[in-house]
């Protein structure tokens, strides 16, 4: 069985995909079973748990963010859907050149 994804801390609650996973594909990250629910693109984030909106994203065992929406379990945890609570460098400048 090839190893599709990768877990980095015991408390995450998402995985990084090691290849491109198809929609529907289903792939087994440590002790879960995960049925990708779109595309997850090689390097990206992978839901390992359903994620309310404002919910925190964890990976390295430390937040990353809040969801901007609803992640479902299987889902594409990205920009799209992805809060920083660090300030993002690009918005801000495009903020000063307004």
């Amino acid at each position: 069985m090839e190893l599709k994804v990768t877990i980095l801390h015991p408390r995450d609650n998402v995985a990084t995909a090691l290849a491109d996973i198809a929609q529907g594909e289903t792939v087994h990250a440590a002790d879960v079973r995960v049925v990708a629910v779109e595309a997850i693109p090689f390097g990206h984030k992978i839901a390992l748990a359903r994620i309310p909106a404002g919910g925190r994203v964890t990976k390295y065992g430390e937040s990353i963010g809040l969801a901007a929406s609803e992640i479902p379990f299987g889902g594409l945890v990205h920009v799209h859907n992805l809060e920083s609570q660090r300030g993002r460098g690009d918005v801000a400048a495009a903020q000063e050149r307004a």
